[in-house]
């Protein structure tokens, strides 16, 4: 029989409890991981009770009225609390989302409140991003051509070649997908995931771009692309209602149409 033996710091215990301020009304538990690499301690699940009347509608509005009121340890990541920096992305009553676009109404009971799944951790609820980085660095985002612009001003796009770029330039690289992606806590070191093969193929679609060929060359690799197996998770999970799998789809297509 195979056995698994997992780290010994992987089990999550029973942390600590804050009570409610005396006369609370509105109540609500938030279950937050906590962890820091400055022990030699497992992580926890501190439980936080919040009076809902004395803050915002919103997950993020909970976290940072801990941290402000209640405990303030407590370490995450947030920024314009509008849904377009990504910041504040971690996984939610087992969704990954956006604090600052979560409501606390749209959930029962106890809200559990993680970070992204399957990634290394800095402290509590940041993840490290490092590797999501590199290989998004690795397709070359930015547009590549060999001949000068013109000289009267930007490359131009017509309406319907700018069209081509609607869904996919909106994304805010907030990494909910690729952290959703089984494939990519599988193959996470070689597997370029949904949010940097989205980034790819905005450049591919982009007609100003005249790299193309070299860009379809860079992801042919059994794993850097085709290691998705359009489980969907990404589509489903992305706080901007983006369609990564399409993308992915899409440059499947290219690869075999040029092959033909």
């Amino acid at each position: 029989m195979v056995e698994l033996r997992l780290p010994r710091n992987s089990t999550v215990g029973k942390g600590q409890f804050f009570p409610a301020p005396a006369g609370a009304k509105t109540v609500r538990t938030f279950k937050i991981y906590r962890w820091t690499p400055d022990d030699d301690k497992n992580p926890v699940m501190d439980a936080y009770e919040v009076d809902l009347d004395a803050i915002g509608p919103m997950v993020l509005d909970a976290l940072i009225h801990i941290k402000n009121d209640i405990d303030p340890t407590l370490t995450f990541r947030r920024s314009c609390r509008e849904g377009i920096c990504g910041s504040c992305a971690m996984n939610i009553d087992g969704e990954n989302t956006l604090a600052c676009l979560k409501p606390i109404k749209s959930m029962e009971g106890d809200i559990m409140i993680n970070p992204l799944p399957h990634m290394p951790i800095v402290k509590d609820l940041v993840s490290n991003l490092d590797g999501a980085y590199a290989q998004l660095r690795a397709i070359d985002p930015w547009i590549q051509a060999d001949s000068p612009p013109p000289p009267d001003g930007e490359r131009r796009q017509s309406i319907e070649e700018r069209a081509k770029l609607d869904g996919m330039w909106e994304c805010i690289l907030c990494f909910c997908c690729t952290t959703s992606c089984p494939s990519y806590w599988w193959n996470g070191d070689r597997y370029l995931g949904p949010a940097v093969l989205l980034a790819a193929y905005r450049w591919i679609a982009d007609s100003r771009d005249e790299h193309t060929g070299d860009r379809l060359d860079s992801l042919e690799d059994t794993f850097k692309l085709y290691a998705c197996r359009t489980i969907m998770n990404c589509t489903q999970t992305c706080p901007k209602g983006l369609n990564p799998a399409k993308a992915i789809g899409r440059i499947k297509e290219l690869q075999v149409e040029r092959k033909l």
